[in-house]
């Protein structure tokens, strides 16, 4: 990967993260330990070392161990590991971009689409982001994204998925825009007073306006029809189109809060887990944490060391960081 591609991805990431820069870096030191750890079948130090580099830091090691043995990292990686802890410690090789691409491709492969899946990558990420995951989808996998969305999905539940994935943000963030609000709060609920609901002023409003416009609207709304947005979506939507618009309405209100709630739930299911570690761990793991801790009165780490053994129990870990007491 090339330097301003990893620039690029510092980017991509908030002051929330659990995971920050290693101080005292050396890529062809810890390029070094690694080869010297695949030699031994040492898997103790390649999760010590990975899971305590930023992205930006592990690729420069994949390009230093490149240079140092001539072969690919992460091929290097999957011939000594396996199972789930293969899957995590492939995934922090990944950029972010990458990863959210697999994420979605792994969504929509096999038998039936996992909605919440193609949701959860969909819903937490920025207009910007998703730009550079369409792009890393199409490099990974010689595929659209879009059509690929759109053949796996349908109805209503296309358009709001194909409305995010292509999300342009008609007001400046900063800006409040109270014509703008005042246009939104009408549009949405004429969309819902009559017979039949019409969900194309929903999936317009809430995929191209920022999230601090969107709640403030929200509240406009819910005073207006005198019941809580989860209600509203309960009340006037169904199918898959409602969970989405549930799921897009919960991020925008409290994105840590919905990824705590879908952690608690899925605790089991390693895909899912690893999805949020890795895939929130630079930028809002901390908030995820806290949500985590009020939502299930015990910490993320607690239960992490319950649920998980070995190595990949120590992979984990290092990721969510510290106890929350």
């Amino acid at each position: 990967m090339d330097i301003e591609s990893i620039k690029g991805n510092k980017m991509w990431w908030g002051t929330l993260g659990t995971i920050r820069p290693f101080p005292g870096f050396n890529p062809e030191v810890d390029a070094r330990d690694i080869q010297a750890a695949l030699d031994k079948k040492d898997v103790g130090t390649l999760v010590r070392i990975l899971t305590n580099r930023n992205n930006a830091q592990r690729q420069k090691v994949a390009e230093a161990f490149q240079q140092v043995s001539q072969k690919d990292l992460s091929p290097a990686l999957k011939k000594i590991l396996s199972g789930p802890l293969e899957d995590l410690m492939l995934a922090l090789m990944m950029t972010p971009a990458q990863f959210d691409a697999h994420r979605l491709r792994q969504a929509m492969e096999g038998m039936g689409t996992d909605e919440e899946g193609l949701l959860a990558v969909l819903c937490t990420r920025t207009g910007p982001q998703l730009k550079d995951t369409m792009v890393a989808y199409k490099k990974a996998f010689g595929r659209y994204l879009e059509k690929d969305l759109e053949s796996e999905t349908s109805k209503d539940f296309t358009k709001l998925v194909l409305g995010l994935v292509m999300k342009e943000e008609r007001n400046p963030t900063g800006l409040i825009d109270y014509h703008l609000m005042g246009e939104d709060v009408k549009a949405l609920a004429a969309a819902i007073t009559g017979k039949k609901t019409d969900t194309a002023p929903w999936i317009q409003i809430l995929t191209s306006r920022d999230q601090d416009h969107l709640n403030r609207v929200f509240e406009r709304l819910q005073m207006l029809k005198g019941e809580t947005m989860e209600k509203m979506v309960q009340n006037h939507f169904s199918g898959d189109f409602k969970l989405g618009l549930r799921i897009l309405v919960q991020c925008i209100q409290n994105t840590p809060l919905y990824l705590a709630q879908r952690l608690h739930g899925s605790m089991k299911k390693s895909n899912i887990v690893r999805g949020i570690m890795v895939g929130r761990s630079e930028d809002d793991l901390l908030c995820v944490r806290r949500e985590f801790k009020k939502l299930a009165n015990t910490s993320l780490y607690s239960t992490i060391e319950k649920e998980f053994k070995g190595d990949l129990q120590k992979a984990l870990l290092a990721l969510c960081r510290s106890e929350d007491l």
